[in-house]
């Protein structure tokens, strides 16, 4: 357990570390004030992220708690992952108006074809953790 507790607590501390340099932090700052007035998930929202494609393209690829760091999306991910994956879930829709980590978990689960097994437990967890909106 203690391994699994400093690899967490190692990667609260480079959490995103990468969208503070380019070829991120240009895209960043431009976009996230945008992304915030958004619904997660809308169609406005998905034409803003393709906006970023590049920048979100490099920052997929350098940081494994997002599925498409992944050739195989959350079927290549460890449970270290999933948990960090899971945080930025909740911690993403605390930046936008009308964010809701209920919401996210259907939008993800439809986006990453997450099945009902790893949805129950990614739920599970985010209730023990006092994260969802329910």
């Amino acid at each position: 357990m203690v391994e699994a507790i400093l690899e967490l607590s190692g990667r609260s501390v480079r959490h995103d570390l990468s969208k503070t340099r380019e070829p991120e932090l240009a895209v960043f700052n431009q976009y996230t004030p945008r992304l915030r007035t958004l619904t997660y998930g809308s169609e406005e929202y998905r034409r803003c992220l393709a906006k970023m494609k590049p920048a979100l393209d490099h920052h997929y690829a350098h940081n494994r708690h997002h599925p498409e760091h992944f050739a195989d999306g959350i079927s290549g991910m460890t449970l270290v992952d999933l948990i960090e994956m899971l945080a930025d879930w909740k911690a993403a829709g605390e930046r936008v108006a009308d964010g809701s980590l209920v919401r996210s978990l259907k939008v993800q689960r439809e986006r990453f074809a997450i099945d009902d097994q790893l949805l129950q437990i990614l739920t599970n967890t985010a209730r023990h953790f006092g994260w969802l909106d329910e």
